[in-house]
C-alpha cells in the first residue's frame, strides 16, 4: 500500500464564512475557516477574546479539556472551543492539512447536525497545494483500551486505499437503535458518500435533564434526530436505516484528527464515544513503540509503500524520521 499520490499538504484557497446555533450552549456563532501556512496543522482562534493572552487553540490531543457529550479543546474555565469533531473531520477526510478557523464563540455552529456545510464550505473554498510534505501516523503495534463493557483499539492495516481504516459497533437498549456496525477505508469519497450527511441524535426522554445541566439547549428536530419512546420524531425520518452508527462514524473520525496528522491503521470500537476515543488516541501517542512516523515522497518520486519509505528513510519509531524536520502538526505525545 503506498502513501497518496498528492503527499503535499494542503489548506484552503481562500476564506469562507459559516453562521449557525451551538446545539448546546443555543447561542449564536459564527466562524471563518481560512488558509494558513504549511506545518500549522489546524488552529482555533477565539476573536470574541481581544484583550486575552493565549486565546490560540491548536487542535491537537493535549488540548483536550472535555469529552462530555462533545469534545472540548483549551481550558474549560477560561478560553475554549467545543463541539469541534464535525469540523475536524471534514477536514481530516478531505485532506486539508493546515486551517486557521476564527471564532466568535466558544461552540462550533452545529448546522444541520451532520458535517454536510462544512464539506460545502471547504469545497466553496476550494484547496490549494503547499511545499511542505504531509506526515502520517503509522500503526505498527496494537494498543487497545476499555472503558467498563466498552473497548477501542488501534491495529496496524495497510488495505486499500489510503489504510485509514474504521469498523465501529454501537449497541443501545433502545431498540429504535439497537446494534448496529459500519466498516469503512476512509477517503475523500467514502465520507462525502457515506458519512457526511448523518446527524447527531438524542432521545427525548433525556432533553430536561440537559437542559438542567446546561447542555443541548440549542438541540432542535432542525438539527438533531430525536427519538421518542419508540420511535423517531422527526417527520422526515431517517437517512440511512444505520444513521445512528454513520455519525458514530462521522464523531470518530473528528475526534482522531487530535493526532495531528493522519493515521495509517485500523481503529476499532465497540460502545465508543468521545471519551474512549480520547482515551484510545492518547495511549497510542504515549505508546512510541507502537506507530511510526512516514513522510510522503516529493512530487515525482518513485512510487513506494510505506515499509519501503520508513526503510529507505531510516525511520525510527515514535519520532521524527531522520533528517526531515517534524511539522508543527506532528502527533501529540505531550
Amino acid at each position: 500500500m503506498s502513501l497518496p499520490i498528492d503527499g503535499a499538504q494542503k489548506t484552503l484557497r481562500e476564506c469562507v464564512t459559516l453562521s449557525g446555533t451551538g446545539v448546546h450552549s443555543g447561542k449564536p456563532v459564527t466562524m471563518i475557516i481560512g488558509p494558513a501556512d504549511a506545518d500549522t496543522g489546524i488552529l482555533f482562534s477565539r476573536t470574541d477574546m481581544v484583550g486575552r493572552n493565549n486565546f490560540d487553540i491548536a487542535a491537537v490531543r493535549s488540548a483536550v479539556a472535555s469529552t462530555r457529550r462533545c469534545m472540548v479543546l483549551g481550558d474549560p474555565n477560561g478560553v475554549y472551543v467545543s463541539t469541534v469533531e464535525h469540523l475536524l473531520a471534514s477536514l481530516s477526510a478531505l485532506g486539508v492539512d493546515n486551517a486557521l478557523i476564527e471564532i466568535d464563540g466558544a461552540e462550533v455552529p452545529v448546522m444541520d447536525g451532520s458535517a454536510v456545510a462544512f464539506v460545502e464550505a471547504i469545497d466553496n473554498a476550494g484547496l490549494m497545494v503547499q511545499s511542505a510534505r504531509r506526515r502520517f501516523i503509522k500503526v505498527v503495534k496494537p494498543v487497545r483500551v476499555k472503558i467498563d463493557d466498552a473497548f477501542a483499539e488501534f491495529r496496524p492495516h495497510e488495505g486499500a486505499h489510503n489504510g485509514r481504516r474504521l469498523e465501529i459497533e454501537i449497541d443501545y437498549a433502545c431498540g429504535v437503535i439497537g446494534r448496529q456496525m459500519l466498516a469503512i477505508d476512509l477517503t475523500a469519497h467514502s465520507f462525502r458518500r457515506d458519512i457526511a450527511r448523518a446527524r447527531t441524535f438524542g432521545h427525548m426522554k433525556d432533553v430536561e435533564r440537559l437542559w438542567e445541566a446546561g447542555l443541548a439547549l440549542g438541540s432542535s428536530l432542525e438539527n438533531t434526530i430525536v427519538i421518542g419512546e419508540d420511535a423517531i420524531v422527526n417527520p422526515e425520518g431517517l437517512r440511512w436505516a444505520d444513521e445512528f452508527v454513520r455519525h458514530k462514524v462521522l464523531d470518530v473520525i473528528g475526534d482522531l484528527a487530535l493526532a495531528g496528522a493522519p493515521i495509517i491503521g485500523l481503529y476499532r470500537s465497540y460502545k465508543g464515544g468521545h471519551k474512549l476515543n480520547a482515551e484510545a488516541l492518547g495511549m497510542l501517542l504515549s505508546r512510541k513503540d507502537a506507530f511510526e512516523m512516514v513522510t510522503a515522497p516529493a512530487a515525482g518520486a518513485r512510487k513506494r509503500g510505506l515499509k519501503a519509505l520508513g526503510d529507505s528513510r531510516g525511520k525510527s519509531r515514535g519520532e521524527a524520521l531522520p533528517g526531515i524536520l517534524a511539522p508543527a502538526f506532528a502527533p501529540d505525545v505531550s
